[in-house]
């Protein structure tokens, strides 16, 4: 049985603790290692080494710790498949969508490989008599990223290349449920050039997740999981004195207009709606035609797309589409809760209930639903599902369908499926959602633009990678700087102008 300690100051270390959390294959139930769970002394142990680390690495300058990342892509590419490999059998995804976790992680790192650029302050010569004005934008220290298990690789990425980009030293705690591909990554990280204890993975329940929040060397801490636990990381965080960006739960709707090509808009449903399974933060779980002749016409398409997606394990081939969700618990839970949409009354045209899979009984497998004639009073709109399982809601009109996206207590993506300009216009203008897509379901922004979203999927002001990251992970400092050119007599009591 393999057993999975923490990286700290530059090696892989066993755990002190005694505690342990099993790591499952998801698509076949068997315990395939056992992880670590570090107690508060051994997180305090990591903080204390990367605070004396993050010395050394900030005053190393910009270029060369970009040349770090640079490195560090050249060894994603190389080892891509064992990455992907690595995830799909503790995630359960299939190997292309594993490789897709891993480069748009890796697309984070390329950006920062631009860290020089975007550390650059701003300066004003002759702002006064004789006086300069510039500023500096200076790491934080020791920050710390606690992020989970649907994307092992791309979020941990997000997190920790762009605050050691930024100058920091760094604090991972990943998911229990998959830590071997972000011990992966600080392997490389540290095989690319990094100084020992600049990336420090500690393995870890809530006990750690406490010890971080609560640690008075800890500047700043980056989250994503689920809304309630985001909103708890926020509040203690925060209490600490600590910046914090906390990124919870969603429920994405897609609009469909009658003008909307319905074949592509049936195809983007689909994929958005379950690949991975459905747990993905920016997955589509509600599709909103608009009019009933769009509604049937869509649910028509939808109906043998859905049933004719191949559910397996990622070893099955890449033909696969998607494959287990990551726990019992969580298949327990999304059954639940498509049980409660057949008895609140929406119709269950497609049925995955019943999903089988032989020679993997014991798999956390859960078959493709599709609810129609659902409403929003229903538990299945209501919540996040985090499952293979999208959701119709009809509506008579673009005023009615707009109004279900904006009402909703979630704002982390939308889209809308449309032939007009003037409407996809309105939409994106009017709709309180932070990410948005036009004829694009899946609108994840690029690295070089910033993730985030509105009302309770996002807690802070700042968002992740892009940008806002570095503007996250560093604080500016402004200098005021006078050479007089003669020699000037008396005190001044007045405040300085610059007239």
């Amino acid at each position: 049985m393999e057993e999975i300690g923490h990286f700290i100051n530059g090696q892989r270390v066993a755990g002190k603790s005694g505690r342990t959390a099993d790591v499952f294959n998801p698509a076949t139930g068997e315990v395939t290692a056992k992880v670590a769970l570090a107690t508060t002394a051994e997180l305090q142990e990591a903080v204390a080494i990367a605070e004396k680390a993050q010395v050394g690495w900030a005053k190393t300058n910009p270029q060369r710790r970009a040349r770090v990342m640079m490195k560090f892509v050249s060894l994603l590419h190389r080892d891509m498949d064992k990455l992907a490999s690595k995830l799909s059998a503790e995630h359960g995804k299939t190997f292309p969508d594993a490789k897709g976790d891993v480069i748009r992680g890796l697309e984070v790192a390329e950006f920062c490989i631009g860290a020089p650029h975007m550390m650059k302050g701003e300066f004003t010569e002759g702002a006064g008599p004789g006086i300069d004005m510039y500023s500096m934008r200076q790491p934080l220290g020791v920050v710390a990223g606690i992020t989970p298990f649907n994307f092992p690789a791309m979020i941990p990425m997000w997190k920790f290349c762009v605050a050691i980009a930024a100058g920091n030293s760094f604090i991972l705690k990943p998911s229990e449920r998959n830590p071997s591909v972000p011990m992966m990554l600080a392997e490389l990280m540290q095989e690319a050039g990094l100084p020992d204890g600049v990336l420090n993975v500690v393995n870890g329940d809530k006990e750690a997740v406490d010890a971080i929040l609560d640690d008075p060397i800890i500047q700043a801490v980056g989250f994503v999981g689920s809304t309630a636990i985001a909103e708890y990381v926020y509040t203690r965080g925060t209490a600490s004195g600590k910046r914090v960006q906390c990124f919870g739960g969603a429920k994405n709707h897609m609009l469909i207009m009658p003008d909307a090509d319905l074949d592509q808009a049936a195809d983007a449903l689909v994929g958005a709606g379950f690949g991975a399974a459905g747990e993905r933060c920016m997955a589509i779980s509600v599709a909103v035609p608009v009019g009933q002749e769009t509604a049937d016409r869509l649910i028509e398409k939808l109906i043998p797309r859905v049933e004719a997606l191949k559910v397996g394990p990622y070893t099955a081939g890449d033909d696969v589409d998607f494959g287990p969700v990551i726990t019992p618990q969580a298949r327990d839970r999304i059954l639940g809760l498509v049980n409660s949409g057949v008895e609140q009354g929406a119709k269950l045209v497609v049925d995955g209930r019943d999903f089988k899979l032989q020679g993997y009984e014991n798999g956390n497998f859960v078959g493709p639903c599709l609810f129609d004639n659902a409403t929003k009073d229903m538990d299945i709109y209501k919540e996040e599902i985090f499952g293979p399982v999208l959701t119709v809601v009809r509506a008579e009109n673009y005023e009615e369908a707009l109004s279900l996206p904006m009402d909703h207590e979630y704002g982390n993506g939308t889209a809308i499926f449309t032939r007009d300009g003037d409407t996809a216009r309105d939409f994106a203008s009017r709709i309180n959602i932070g990410m948005v897509g036009i004829n694009v379901p899946i609108p994840v922004p690029l690295a070089y633009h910033t993730f985030g979203g509105w009302k309770r999927s996002g807690f802070g002001d700042l968002n992740q990678h892009g940008p806002d990251g570095f503007k996250f992970y560093t604080r500016t400092k402004t200098v005021t700087s006078r050479w007089p050119s003669g020699v000037k007599e008396g005190a001044e009591f007045s405040i300085p102008t610059m007239g």
